[in-house]
C-alpha cells in the first residue's frame, strides 16, 4: 500500500487545472471547502490515487462539489460531518476505519448522486460480474427513468471535463422543466425530489414538467428505486450508496 506521501507529493495535481475548468465552465460550480484535511487525506490512502487524477485532487481538496445550482452532488473527501452537509467519499461508500488495500466497495464507486436519485459510480474491477455495463475505471449511471445502469465510456476526469463542457445540460434535457434551478436550489443536500408519476412512467402523461415533485430524504428514493427494479423484474441495482439516514442503498 502506498504511503500517503507518495499519493500527495507528486509534479503536477489535478486540481488547479480542475479549478481553471470550473471557472471557465458556463455550469454553476460551487467548490465546497475542505473543512476536515485529515479525512481527505484519509480518503485518499484508501483509494490509493495520487492527486494526479481529478478523482484522489477532489478527495483530498474539497468537501464535494455541487454543480448547476446543487442539481448534481460530486462527493469529495475532506467534507464535515454536519447534518446538512453533503456526505463525503468514504460515508457515501462505507469505507472501512483503517485503509484496506484489499477494500472495494461491491460493483463501484459511489462518486455523485443527481437530485433526482441517479447515481454516478466509477465501475470496480467486479462490474462485469454482477452485471454492471462498462469496463472497469469507467463511470455508470443509474437512471431514476429507466431504473437500469448505462456506461457513459468515460473516466472520473473526463466525466468531469464532460459535464462541464457542456454534457450535464444535454444529458438531463429530457428531465428538466420550467423553474427546475430554482426548485432545486432549495432542496437539502441530505434529500432529492421525488416525482409522481414515477419517472420511468412521466412520459405517459407529457413528461416532468406535468408531474408532482416533491423533496423526500435521499434514502427514502432511492430505496422506492430498488423496490420498484423488483417489481419491474429488472435486475437489481446493487450498492447505491450509504445516504443521510444510515440506510444503505444495497439493502
Amino acid at each position: 500500500m502506498r504511503a500517503l506521501s507518495e499519493l500527495v507529493d507528486v509534479d503536477e495535481s489535478a486540481w488547479p487545472a480542475l479549478e481553471e475548468e470550473f471557472t471557465r465552465s458556463s455550469v454553476p460550480v460551487d467548490v465546497l471547502p475542505a473543512e476536515r484535511p485529515r479525512r481527505g487525506r484519509a480518503c485518499l490512502l484508501q483509494l490509493q490515487l495520487t492527486v494526479t487524477s481529478a478523482l484522489g485532487a477532489v478527495a483530498l481538496h474539497s468537501g464535494g462539489l455541487l454543480m448547476d445550482s446543487g442539481w448534481l452532488r460530486v462527493f469529495g473527501g475532506a467534507g464535515s460531518d454536519t447534518r446538512d452537509a453533503l456526505p463525503g467519499l468514504a460515508r457515501v461508500n462505507g469505507f472501512p476505519t483503517e485503509p484496506d488495500p484489499d477494500w472495494w466497495p461491491e460493483g463501484g464507486l459511489v462518486v455523485a448522486h443527481d437530485v433526482l436519485g441517479g447515481v454516478f459510480a466509477v465501475n470496480g474491477p467486479d462490474a462485469e460480474d454482477l452485471g454492471r455495463p462498462g469496463d472497469p475505471g469507467e463511470i455508470a449511471y443509474f437512471g431514476p427513468d429507466t431504473l437500469e445502469w448505462e456506461p457513459l465510456e468515460l473516466g472520473h476526469g473526463a466525466w468531469l471535463s464532460w459535464l462541464l463542457a457542456g454534457g450535464l445540460e444535454r444529458f438531463y434535457r429530457s428531465l428538466r422543466w420550467p423553474g427546475w434551478r430554482e426548485e432545486v436550489a432549495g432542496v437539502e443536500l441530505s434529500h432529492a425530489i421525488a416525482v409522481e408519476p414515477c419517472l420511468w412512467s412521466a412520459h405517459e402523461y407529457g413528461g416532468i414538467a406535468y408531474t408532482a415533485r416533491r423533496p423526500v430524504p435521499m434514502a427514502e428514493l432511492v430505496g422506492l428505486y430498488r423496490r420498484q427494479t423488483a417489481r419491474l423484474g429488472l435486475a437489481a441495482p446493487g450498492f447505491l450508496g450509504h445516504h443521510a439516514d444510515g440506510r444503505s442503498g444495497a439493502d
